[in-house]
């Protein structure tokens, strides 16, 4: 059998690791518990979050047991990496309802029972902390020099750095360390903007429990373009299907860069590598078939297969020129508010496909806009209940991008 850390490796997840040839052979050895942190800053977890727990399955299949951290204490403070600016405060309630919501969403994709994985909230430990007793145990091993090389402080200094933000990496790292001595944790894994703080994580432990233990990071999921995987004109693209349809996930996937199908295939599907090289050598339209496949794996792991196969059956509908799918999104609307006529562009803000006026006269004067096979050609268009058919119309932005809105 493949020790896990040559899985990782070939599908492209790893970016660093402490001791990687001692790591590797210790997860050849033994069943080692191993935590990923989550801080609850939302009510659902995003596709950015996906190729994490695509690394917690990939581990848990070789037989090492995940731990999932939610962040309930960590996200009252809020982690300065890659911010510029110090992160909105959430109130208490707020976190404990988003980590129920990660901890529904994970139960998903990972198995929970007899003990095989195990979830935590760093709140039971860190919200009843007493500072002195903390910072004469935890704080005297922190050099402040030291942090403020970091990326993830020093990039924050022009700007302002609260101290508030500055105890984030020592929370972090006391995170491993509980979770050394309750669990017998000894691989903490992250993406590559939380190196910093795991260095303090792994250090800390190493001094006060005299043991090894290590720090993994998979690279950020990025598309050729140097972008943010999972991010769209209208923010995250969301696992929550009240927030993402299946629809808009598997459109989103389906339009992937031709460069980035075959290494979204391996961070994203379990799809063995064996199938997966197969559509690597595939080129210009015949990539179709692999974004077809990558969309439809995806969708199908988070939604379910009929969800998937729902999201499918829209796409092919709609690009053969079919308008009456009723799997793509959709958003219901009262009648009356067409009774006088309703402006093309508020419309267009309502159903978030556009953010101002400007977009979208921008648009409509780049033909950019269609409703039922039409050119919008004006931004005063107003439309009436006449332009309803079957009390349906079918709006489409560009030439990916469907909503179709339902009269009530």
């Amino acid at each position: 059998m493949k020790n896990v850390y040559d899985i990782l490796e070939e599908r492209g997840f790893i970016d660093q690791a402490t001791y990687p040839e001692e790591l590797k052979e210790l997860l050849s050895k033994e069943s080692v518990p191993f935590y990923i942190g989550f801080d609850a800053t939302a009510d659902s977890l995003t596709l950015g979050h996906f190729l994490q727990v695509r690394v917690m399955q990939h581990m848990q299949l070789a037989g090492h047991k995940p731990i999932a951290l939610l962040g309930g204490g960590t996200t009252m403070i809020g982690d300065p990496s890659g911010k510029t600016d110090m992160r909105k405060i959430m109130t208490k309630e707020t976190i404990e309802y988003n980590a129920g919501r990660f901890k529904e969403q994970l139960s998903h994709f990972l198995d929970f029972s007899d003990d095989k994985a195990i979830f935590v909230n760093n709140a039971d430990w860190l919200l009843n902390l007493n500072f002195l007793d903390f910072m004469r145990e935890i704080g005297v091993h922190f050099s402040v020099n030291r942090m403020l090389t970091f990326d993830c402080y020093k990039n924050r200094m022009e700007k302002g750095l609260t101290f508030f933000e500055f105890a984030y990496m020592l929370m972090q790292s006391y995170d491993f360390l509980v979770l050394y001595r309750k669990y017998g944790c000894k691989l903490e894994l992250g993406g590559s903007d939380q190196w910093s703080n795991m260095l303090g994580g792994y250090e800390l432990v190493r001094k006060l429990e005299d043991d090894k233990v290590y720090s993994m990071t998979f690279k950020l999921l990025t598309t050729a373009a140097g972008i943010k995987m999972g991010k769209t004109e209208k923010g995250a693209v969301w696992l929550d299907a009240s927030k993402t349809s299946p629809y808009e996930m598997y459109q989103y996937m389906r339009n992937s860069d031709d460069r980035d199908v075959i290494k979204f295939m391996k961070l994203l599907t379990m799809l063995p590598m064996e199938e997966i090289a197969k559509y690597e050598s595939l080129e210009g339209a015949e990539l179709n078939t692999a974004k077809e496949v990558l969309a439809y794996e995806i969708v199908k792991d988070v939604h379910g297969e009929e969800e998937a196969k729902k999201a499918m059956d829209a796409a092919k509908s709609l690009f053969s020129g079919g308008i009456n799918s009723e799997n793509i999104p959709s958003t219901e609307i009262s009648s009356s508010e067409f009774e006088n006529g309703k402006n093309i562009v508020e419309l267009l803000k309502e159903l978030n496909l556009i953010k101002s006026n400007s977009e979208g006269r921008r648009l409509i004067e780049q033909n950019g806009i269609t409703i039922d096979d039409e050119k919008v050609k004006t931004f005063d268009q107003m439309l009436s209940l006449s332009d309803f058919k079957d009390g349906k119309i079918l709006i489409r932005k560009g030439k990916k991008v469907y909503h179709q809105v339902k009269l009530i």
